[in-house]
């Protein structure tokens, strides 16, 4: 389970973070989590819970937004869901897509304290 990774790294990164804020507590982690990033978002939340023990974070709860994936069209300037699995075909013009607005994101977005 890279979720595991994925949650430790995240702890690590909002100590730092809080650190770098004069703070010493974590209440609330939010994360960006793309569709296409390769992350289940309940194993990161189970992860996470693992991962905080013992930190500053320990109690702190991992909030995760999910990112749609969407395509950008250049023949027709239409962007469009990419949904799962992806299909990168534009569905106005029926042409492929070749640039991929969002649904890679893993990145934190906010810490509460």
């Amino acid at each position: 389970m890279h979720e595991l990774s994925i949650a430790t790294a995240i702890v690590e990164q909002a100590e730092e973070i809080a650190r770098a804020d004069g703070t010493d507590r974590v209440t609330a982690v939010t994360v960006r989590v793309g569709e296409l990033a390769g992350v289940v978002p309940d194993a990161l939340r189970f992860a996470f819970e693992v991962a905080r023990d013992g930190t500053a974070l320990a109690g702190a709860r991992l909030v995760v937004e999910q990112v749609a994936a969407r395509a950008w069209c250049g023949g027709c300037a239409e962007e469009f869901a990419v949904g799962m699995p992806p299909f990168f075909w534009c569905p106005t013009c029926d042409r492929p897509s070749q640039e991929l607005r969002s649904g890679r994101e893993l990145e934190i977005s906010g810490l509460e304290g």
